[in-house]
């Protein structure tokens, strides 16, 4: 078969595949192009989740006719004004989104420049079907109606519109974080989404287009390595959620996905959060155009590193530094839900009104009971409830000095009640005290090694030949961390000494889980990682376990070292160690306020 040229409007249509696969592709090329036009003010209007129309509107620089005619032609820009394609600072610049929008729905565009005339041009599949003066204040206009209409085979594999619509808003919700100087407004059918004014600083924008929550819950990140800059808003470990959805990574203000990125990331949380669960951030890397190639991929959601060890080394390094920063804090969840959990109870005076009271929650949620138990009034003899308590050698100290408040009891001999100067803290005995462990192993890993203990009698630990085989290699390392280990048998290590910190640990269960920790994670996780995922094991089985009663003196202790602790708001496991009722719920709860 001979060679020959593909007719213009086949190679349109090609074009469009590359750029358009769907409203939301379509929505960012359009929203790029008001940004690089100057934009303040940005609006933005779906129908039927983009599938019927996409408008954008702008009040940018606008165009003149003759610009107007030229930006439908392919290849055709104005982002670009020399050949220095590596030092491109603008968003789009390969100039075939319009022309390739064009072919594919039918666009309408009206654009005025300041101080000329308004102009409009309608493009339907690639044909031009008119054009003439338009009425509009400054800016440009641009409505994508009937996308993939006249292509049935592209159209039949669009999703719904409820799909459709959900890639949208993530379009718009992540330009609009990558820009807060710019005002965005988003409607869907006549409603309005969101929309955020201009002029918003980058934590309160984040928070704006994510969760309100986030903004009490976070840390602002500002870390520079040489040319290259971090910057961006982290939640606490503590703020997570079950999916990765409310993460956004910025390179030069360009949204992008990187896996590079997003591994960085999960090795900056990696002993803070479980395994399942995801923090919520929002990180934007700035650094000379030069260092990196954003033309890897037609739509530009992709970049290329010179040095990716160097921006993966200062992303993990930077939200660590930021999460040290952030000592004890822990995520503090609206009270709301919370508050509503807790039971007051109905008063009843004669026998009809106590019959008409509500079953306890036990029975009306699980039918625990068959039949309501009948009150019974205490015997006389019998000793009235009573609390632990202990003298006081010193007086204790006031509430108001420290954050997490004095300790005034425990309760279920786990959690500890602390009196602080806002509120009441519950503190969890064992999640706290796990993070204080292994954050006194990786100081004495800094400081040359973990001080070890050597058992009275070495002991045997029977595990399966494949686990032995794991953990053999990796004698020398758990040594540095006072675990000390022999192959003893195909089947079987020697335990000769545990950490010191550890006290009396279970060696058997500590042996059993390193080597499980070691399987999941031996391929994918540096040496460096690898250690901070066995002290975390290590630190779990060393913590004072719930059911262990504390003296008063313990507990003041615990919480004075939390105070004091990087990453003591959460356990190893991402799991708050502390809550607070603060004044004003307890309040609401007795219907003061």
């Amino acid at each position: 078969m001979s060679i020959r040229r593909l007719p213009e409007h086949l190679v349109n249509r090609i074009a469009a595949g590359e750029v358009v696969e769907r409203p939301a592709s379509a929505l960012k090329e359009l929203v790029e192009n008001a940004i690089d036009a100057g934009a303040s003010r940005i609006a933005v209007s779906l129908a039927e989740g983009g599938l019927s129309m996409v408008e954008v509107v702008d009040d940018g620089c606008g165009m003149t006719p003759g610009d107007m005619a030229l930006a439908l032609e392919r290849h055709a820009t104005s982002k670009l004004p020399d050949d220095a394609i590596d030092a491109v600072e603008t968003l789009g610049f390969r100039g075939e989104a319009l022309p390739s929008i064009a072919s594919v729905a039918r666009l309408s565009i009206e654009s005025r420049v300041r101080g000329a005339d308004g102009w409009r041009r309608v493009v339907d599949n690639g044909a031009l079907v008119g054009e003439g003066p338009a009425a509009l204040p400054p800016g440009t206009r641009v409505k994508m109606e009937a996308l993939f209409e006249r292509v049935p085979a592209r159209r039949k594999f669009l999703r719904s519109a409820r799909s459709e619509y959900a890639a949208s808003v993530d379009v718009v919700r992540r330009l609009a974080m990558s820009r807060p100087e710019i005002g965005f407004t988003l409607e869907h059918d006549g409603r309005r989404v969101f929309s955020v004014p201009p002029g918003d600083s980058q934590p309160a924008r984040v928070a704006a287009l994510t969760d309100r929550e986030l903004a009490p819950n976070s840390v602002v990140v500002d870390h520079v390595r040489g040319e290259v800059r971090l910057e961006g808003v982290i939640g606490l470990p503590t703020f997570n959620r079950g999916v990765a959805d409310h993460q956004y990574l910025f390179v030069n203000n360009r949204p992008v996905r990187d896996r590079l990125l997003a591994g960085s990331v999960r090795a900056a949380y990696q002993d803070l959060l479980a395994r399942d669960r995801h923090p919520v951030v929002a990180l934007f890397v700035t650094l000379p155009g030069s260092e990196l190639d954003v033309n890897v991929h037609p739509a530009k959601t992709e970049v290329r590193f010179r040095e990716p060890a160097l921006v993966r080394g200062l992303i993990v390094g930077g939200l660590r530094a930021a999460l040290d920063g952030a000592g004890h804090r822990s995520a503090q969840r609206p009270s709301a839900a919370a508050l509503g959990n807790w039971q007051t109870e109905p008063t009843a005076s004669t026998p009809a009104q106590l019959a008409t009271l509500p079953l306890p929650i036990a029975e009306r949620q699980y039918g625990v009971w068959d039949a309501r138990p009948s009150y019974a009034a205490p015997s006389p003899a019998a000793p009235a409830p009573q609390g632990r308590a202990e003298m006081a050698t010193i007086a204790p100290p006031a509430a108001v000095e420290h954050p997490l408040g004095v300790a005034r009891g425990q309760v279920a001999a786990t959690y500890i009640v602390a009196e602080a100067e806002d509120g009441l803290v519950i503190v969890d005995q064992h999640a706290a005290h796990e993070r204080l462990v292994l954050e006194r192993m990786r100081r004495a890993m800094a400081d040359g090694g973990v001080a070890s203990q050597a058992l009275l009698l070495p002991e045997v630990v029977e595990l399966d030949e494949a686990a032995c085989d794991r953990l053999e290699p990796r004698i020398e390392e758990l040594a540095a961390m006072g675990l000390e280990l022999d192959r003893f048998g195909p089947r079987a290590m020697l335990v000769r000494a545990v950490p010191a910190m550890l006290g009396r640990a279970d060696v058997r269960g500590l042996v059993s889980d390193l080597a499980d920790e070691i399987a999941a994670y031996d391929e994918a996780l540096s040496l460096k990682e690898k250690l901070d995922h066995v002290a975390a094991t290590m630190a779990c089985h060393g913590s004072v376990r719930a059911g262990r009663l504390l003296s008063v003196a313990e507990m003041n202790a615990l919480l004075r070292e939390m105070e004091v602790t990087p990453h003591s708001g959460q356990c190893n496991h991402g799991r708050p160690t502390w809550v607070k009722l603060g004044h004003n719920d307890i309040e609401k709860l007795f219907g003061r306020k």
